[in-house]
């Protein structure tokens, strides 16, 4: 579980990034849990949209893609989820 400390490093960090996969009316499925799982492993640290004909509730989404992900959700912010997973191999945030 992340602190506090390190939640606010996380989202200022993801400040400046811009979303990178999209949910839409299908929902979460387990292929887009796979593909965003690949990014974290890569990126550490990534947004994830909401567009407006989503027919689930963002927080329903963020859940379904932490459990999907195993990442951990640093915040929700309007229609964007924020989302951190410390990769395995390609370890690049030093949290606080």
């Amino acid at each position: 579980m992340l602190k506090g400390k390190q939640k606010r490093f996380l989202r200022a960090k993801a400040h400046h990034l811009s979303p990178i996969f999209q949910v839409g009316k299908g929902g979460v499925n387990d292929n887009m849990t796979k593909q965003i799982s690949e990014a974290l492993e890569v990126r550490e640290l990534l947004k994830v949209s909401i567009l407006q004909n989503c027919d689930e509730d963002k927080t329903e989404v963020a859940k379904a893609l932490v459990k999907g992900t195993k990442a951990e959700l640093v915040q929700t912010i309007g229609n964007v989820i924020v989302l951190y997973k410390e990769s395995k191999e390609n370890k690049q945030i030093k949290l606080p």
